[in-house]
């Protein structure tokens, strides 16, 4: 059983996988991408623009990022442990943040700095 998060951003569009990964590596993950819909991906290959799942691997472990149109949603394994469930917020705020996104939540939709204060997630500036 997986959690998911999702994000929505302001037009049908969503973030490049580029913008992600930037913002990854500034809340420091790697963000090496692991599978691309569903095949095997070389460690330096970029997804086509048409991309619909990516799996990406953290320090901590896997993150699935599912696209639809103008949203994300991040999903991680139910018992995922303190260190994972990090680095799911980290891959969360990454695709907020890319695209100016706002994250749902059970109290209702926030920015990706609201996201990354509640999570407690400390980000260079």
């Amino acid at each position: 059983m997986g959690l998911d998060r999702v994000v929505r951003f302001p037009t049908s569009e969503t973030p490049k996988w580029e913008a992600i990964r930037g913002y990854l590596v500034r809340a420091g993950e790697s963000g090496q991408l692991r599978m691309i819909d569903g095949l095997p991906a070389f460690p330096d290959e970029e997804p086509a623009a048409d991309w619909k799942e990516l799996r990406v691997g953290t320090a901590a472990g896997m993150v699935t990022i599912r696209r639809g149109v103008g949203v994300l949603t991040c999903v991680v394994w139910g018992n995922a442990d303190v260190a994972l469930n990090t680095a799911w917020s980290k891959v969360i705020w990454a695709c907020a943040a890319a695209g100016g996104g706002a994250v749902e939540t059970p109290t209702g939709p926030i920015s990706a700095d609201e996201f990354a204060r509640g999570a407690g997630l400390s980000l260079p500036e």
